[in-house]
């Protein structure tokens, strides 16, 4: 479940071929629904093992997760979702900022929904590979019960390993994940497939009758079965998110071609398996193989499900990205790992709490299975908060009646609200893990959109208005530098500190200055010929504003140099930046409780230095501080 960058992904992709663009898709966008056959029919057999007819439960359950493939991923995401894009990308905070703008105003609603799906998906980052590597690498227990004793150290080097790499890129891995994709695929399709001849009845699981009256007939079993049913769609939010990357065509393609059909027959092989062989309940996905093939099946998986975490870690990426640009998080420092791929980033904080998140999990629950029961609820709310903001798009940006468009999401919130009430039926046995992983980043979000908020309308409220200072400055006359001083500041109507501090100490004002402000706007990304406005408050003073999509680098450089394209005369030489560098003291009357100052505070010092966020060279910058409180 990625959530916004796939490792290969570059914007638009027009030049490469359909073909290319599907079989990347394969590799990064259905690794972790790919993986979901390791232990989502596994899980929920668990459940009903005391059943009075296992036959009924088998097909049922097989039943109930092949129309979960078909309604959630195929009719949900793949026909209806893929087309609430934002100018072609997808994802949460894609979609609230579509919200926003379809709305036409900053909606409290919408923005809550944006941060809870963003906070929720950090849940995911962190269980996936926990999850995904742990349920393969168990795979070695049906080899030999020699090997229990190893599997969790091993599943802790190969996780270890994956997060140590990532400073490196992924784009040289990426070209592999494809190819291994398909095979693994091609692998549990036929293996599958091999096996439904054991148990030919087990295709009246294509009768949805059968599911429907499982559910129906098992009282409370059942509807907790539902909920663990949920984790063969786990990752079908990354159809959503990974748009961007490779196109809806060869997204949909992929997974009604090829995807699809693997899964549903590994599905159908392993419940004729269990109908064949009830002992096979233990571990029927690694049963399907023959015994030569147990151990090569075992590192296939295994590779698979490192592809389906590499997906999410770097989701979990771009998602940050995102989040900075919209102002939800601090700045964080982010690294670009290729010089031709916007989208290719590594962000090492967030590296690092992933890292200790997902090894944390590990150590608590130990087992994929005990996993399980805290997965689903991460996805089933993300996929809530997903449907919740589509309804706003379907009403007001595509100008459907509301009456229709609250039944038709209603239709699906109904399925979605569903399956989270019946995974949160495990929240005691493990299901708090996500919560409470979404409720910590849904108080920093709303900490640093809250502390900012105040201390922007605190600044306005004791900053001279710039028009004012410029007339007074007609009027003093000071000293005036040769050069051009260029001040980023996040209101330009008001003068930046940096700019006072330098007249108050200085007592200098450079020939030329420039105001500049940078603005995220609620679009991916800023076409070229947008990218700059300048408008004159003096004949020496200027203001320019920036404007950048939320999945934009904001490299004031490159903005400048395309300025110069466009006759501004600009000389980086003769250019200073001042930047303003605040130190931030807790205040008893600030508006929040002190717990949040202290709280803000601590994540204003995690925040990366302006100079490198905005690429800006650091020979051309001057810093003044100055301490404020809140």
């Amino acid at each position: 479940s990625a959530a916004g960058a796939s490792p290969s992904g570059e914007h638009g992709h027009a030049k490469e071929g359909f073909f290319g663009l599907t079989l990347g898709s394969i590799g990064v966008v259905y690794g972790d629904i790919g993986t979901s056959p390791l232990y989502a029919l596994k899980t929920a057999m668990e459940h009903a093992r005391d059943h009075s007819q296992p036959e009924v439960a088998v097909i049922g359950i097989v039943s109930l997760l092949i129309w979960a493939l078909f309604f959630v991923v195929t009719v949900k995401y793949v026909f209806f979702m893929m087309r609430a894009d934002n100018r072609g990308e997808g994802g949460t905070l894609s979609l609230m900022a579509l919200a926003q703008k379809a709305v036409g105003h900053r909606s409290r609603a919408i923005f809550l929904l944006g941060a809870a799906g963003a906070a929720l998906f950090t849940g995911d980052a962190i269980i996936t590979p926990a999850i995904s590597v742990l349920s393969a690498v168990e795979g070695l227990n049906v080899v030999s019960p020699v090997f229990k004793p190893y599997v969790l150290p091993i599943a802790v080097i190969i996780l270890v390993g994956l997060f140590a790499v990532q400073k490196h890129g992924t784009a040289r891995v990426a070209a592999f994940f494809g190819p291994i994709m398909v095979i693994f695929f091609g692998v549990i399709g036929y293996l599958g497939l091999s096996h439904i001849a054991d148990a030919p009845r087990i295709l009246s699981a294509f009768n949805p009758a059968w599911g429907v009256g499982f559910l129906l007939g098992n009282g409370a079993a059942g509807f907790v079965t539902l909920g663990l049913v949920f984790l063969a769609v786990t990752g079908a939010e990354a159809l959503y998110a990974d748009m961007g990357h490779f196109g809806r065509r060869p997204i949909q393609v992929a997974w009604i071609v090829f995807v699809l059909p693997a899964l549903v027959f590994n599905y159908l092989g392993q419940g004729a398996l269990i109908l064949q062989n009830p002992e096979a309940m233990k571990d029927p996905f690694y049963l399907l193989a023959p015994q030569w093939a147990l151990i090569p099946l075992v590192i296939l998986s295994t590779i698979a499900t490192i592809i389906a975490s590499q997906a999410v870690i770097t989701g979990a990426f771009s998602l940050t990205s995102q989040a900075i640009q919209l102002g939800l998080l601090p700045r964080l420092e982010i690294q670009h790992t290729s010089e031709t791929t916007e989208g290719q980033i590594f962000v090492p904080r967030v590296n690092r709490l992933i890292l200790v998140g997902v090894l944390l999990l590990i150590f608590t629950f130990k087992t994929s299975e005990n996993l399980a029961n805290a997965y689903g609820i991460a996805v089933t709310a993300t996929m809530v908060v997903t449907t919740s903001l589509a309804f706003f798009v379907v009403w007001k940006a595509w100008n459907w009646p509301l009456w229709t468009s609250i039944l038709f999401i209603g239709f699906f919130l109904l399925i979605d609200v569903a399956f989270l009430a019946a995974n949160f039926v495990k929240v005691l046995e493990g299901g708090w893990a996500p919560l409470v992983l979404a409720m910590l980043a849904i108080v920093t979000m709303w900490t640093w959109v809250r502390g900012t908020q105040l201390l922007f309308q605190k600044t306005h409220r004791d900053s001279i208005p710039t028009r004012d200072l410029i007339r007074m400055l007609e009027k003093s006359k000071p000293m005036r530098a040769p050069g051009t001083a260029i001040f980023l500041t996040s209101d330009p109507e008001v003068a930046p500190s940096a700019l006072m501090h330098n007249i108050k100490h200085n007592h200098v004002v450079h020939a030329r200055v420039i105001i500049m402000n940078v603005v995220t706007e609620p679009i991916p990304r800023v076409a070229a010929d947008k990218r700059f406005e300048i408008e004159d408050f003096s004949a020496d003073f200027k203001k320019i504003t920036l404007h950048y999509g939320f999945m934009e680098s904001p490299r004031v450089p490159a903005a400048l140099a395309s300025m110069r394209k466009a006759g501004v005369k600009f000389d980086i030489m003769t250019t200073s930046f001042f930047l303003g560098k605040r130190t931030l003291k807790t205040s008893p009357t600030s508006g929040m409780p002190g717990w949040q100052d202290s709280l803000y505070v601590a994540l204003s010092r995690q925040s990366a230095n302006a100079t490198d966020f905005f690429s800006i060279p650091s020979d051309r910058v001057v810093e003044l501080g100055a301490q404020v409180t809140i």
